[in-house]
């Protein structure tokens, strides 16, 4: 599978989002990644559909909605219709997982499922036939700018392993604390989606530098 790259906007400059975005699309990112937080899931307050559509007037890259919320079940519709084109909901903290996730295949986005790095991957064993995508964190959500999780690349083998032998086109996307030191390992491990924030958006020579360093990180 080609890599994805999914910047996220929670490191860009807010004032500036618009040239954020567009800087990052020029550079040649894949999709754009909007975390959504409502302070109750995860200790932080973020965006809402008001920003998915907004993202979706600036850019014709795929939105890559990952919703840090309680009670998904009620907002899935609201953000796909805002715009997202990716949606993943986290196994934590959501009795009914399964049918959220069916609700989501059923709205014509790509389906995701969201562990956290607490979170044992045969947890998910259930559910990921239901899945385009599985998202592992790679640090505790709520947060950019946390230092990865060393451990991730564990996981992402436990996860490609579990993934082959029961749906073997799903992807895996790892978020947190990726940077041009772990992103070719993690890939090699079996990630093929990649979301980055600090890296990209707060690197020193800027966004479209960021990219670059990740890509060729790659080679």
């Amino acid at each position: 599978m080609s890599v994805i790259l999914s910047p996220s906007i929670l490191s860009a400059d807010f004032s500036r989002l618009g040239e954020e975005i567009r800087t990052v699309e020029k550079a040649g990112v894949d999709w754009i990644h909007i975390d959504v937080m409502d302070g109750h899931f995860v200790p932080n307050m973020t965006m809402g559909p008001f920003i998915v559509e907004t993202c979706k007037r600036i850019t014709s890259l795929p939105l890559d909605v990952h919703l840090m919320i309680d009670n998904a079940d009620k907002f899935v519709e609201i953000f796909a219709r805002a715009g997202a084109g990716c949606l993943s909901v986290h196994l934590e903290g959501n009795p009914n997982i399964h049918r959220t996730l069916q609700v989501v295949r059923s709205l014509g986005v790509k389906t995701g499922l969201v562990l956290n790095p607490g979170t044992p991957v045969e947890a998910s064993s259930a559910v990921v036939h239901l899945v385009d995508y599985v998202l592992l964190m790679s640090v505790n959500p709520g947060y950019s700018g946390q230092s990865f999780q060393p451990e991730t690349v564990k996981r992402v083998k436990q996860m490609r392993s579990l993934l082959d032998s029961i749906n073997p086109n799903a992807s895996i996307e790892v978020d947190g604390g990726v940077t041009a030191d772990n992103i070719k390992e993690l890939n090699e491990a079996g990630a093929d989606i990649f979301v980055a924030a600090t890296s990209i958006f707060k690197h020193p020579l800027g966004a479209m530098e960021g990219v670059r360093a990740l890509r060729k990180a790659l080679d």
